[in-house]
């Protein structure tokens, strides 16, 4: 077991080693390669002129609002004291509604079992 991890932490420090080495190689290639020229500039555009945005409306304070009505002004709903209608009547014999028979399915034919061979159980320790 500690083969193993050895193993294994020397395969972690070659791997490390060999992803760094490449990490140098292409920071190296990078530097020696020489410098971009410059990008062109961009020639500035027109501004465009924006039109003047809506101005905002005014609007009512609380001392131009109207009242809110009260309570007692709000109509009453009509209270209804007819009875209700009954229920329509249904007939007392009701048809039956039956499903034809089901075919039957054919039995399945009984596997024989595996038997079991004999082990001998360990002695009762104490």
């Amino acid at each position: 077991m500690a083969t193993f991890k050895n193993f294994f932490a020397l395969t972690l420090l070659t791997i490390l080693s060999i992803s760094s080495i490449n990490t140098s190689m292409a920071a190296r290639f990078l530097l020696q390669v020489p410098g971009l020229p410059p990008l062109p500039t961009i020639p500035s555009l027109p501004q465009p002129t924006m039109p003047q945005l809506p101005t905002i409306p005014n609007f009512p304070t609380a001392a131009t609002l109207p009242p809110l009505p009260s309570v007692s002004s709000f109509p009453t709903l009509p209270t209804t004291n007819s009875p209700l209608p009954s229920l329509p009547t249904f007939p007392s014999i009701v048809p039956k509604m039956t499903l034809p028979p089901t075919p039957n399915m054919p039995s399945l034919p009984n596997i024989p079992k595996i038997p079991t061979i004999p082990t001998l159980s360990p002695p009762p320790s104490n």
